[in-house]
């Protein structure tokens, strides 16, 4: 099972940071991502649907990455694709009794991979097009890490995408460092 991370505060940039690069890890990030209820059937995900949720996460690395740059103007084909992805509907939900009696999300019928890529292209034209949300995107200043995230920290000073992993990696540097000299 893949341990998919979910640091970044926007579901885009989560598939930005780590494109499900087949199949089984596409099911397995729709699920831990929350687009589909856990036990809902996947059986049209195939390789197909890995290479376009993989072509959305470039466009949107590309045009997240062009924000950071401070280059405004973004348009052309990436943004294009972008827009035509997020028209489709997205998947329905539904509220279900569950085992228990209460209420649990279920979708009103078998997601398909438009609906899903959808549902990502619409939360990344949110970020883009919100300037308030948009001010926020940060670049991770861990070593070597390539994530954007959303400093929604007191202050504004956050510097890693994740401070158990990133923030982790530097301080352990930083005390070698100091120690070994």
């Amino acid at each position: 099972m893949v341990a998919w991370r979910f640091h970044s505060g926007r579901l885009c940039l989560d598939l930005m940071a780590e494109p499900p690069s087949d199949a089984g890890r596409l099911a397995c990030w729709l699920v831990t991502a929350g687009l589909v209820p856990a036990g809902t059937p996947l059986d049209g995900v195939d390789g197909r649907w890995a290479e376009r949720f993989g072509e959305l996460a470039r466009d949107i690395d590309h045009l997240v990455r062009e924000q950071l740059a401070g280059r405004e103007r973004c348009a052309g084909r990436r943004l294009d694709h972008l827009n035509a992805l997020a028209a489709a509907p997205p998947p329905a939900p539904r509220a279900v009794p569950g085992a228990e009696g209460r209420l649990v999300r279920a979708l009103a019928g078998p997601p398909g991979c438009a609906a899903l890529l959808a549902a990502v292209a619409r939360d990344a034209v949110e970020l883009l097009t919100d300037p308030v949300t948009r001010a926020a995107l940060r670049q991770c200043s861990g070593e070597g890490c390539r994530r954007v995230y959303l400093d929604t920290s007191r202050g504004r000073r956050r510097r890693w995408c994740s401070s158990e992993i990133c923030g982790n990696r530097e301080r352990v540097a930083r005390h070698r460092a100091r120690t070994h000299g």
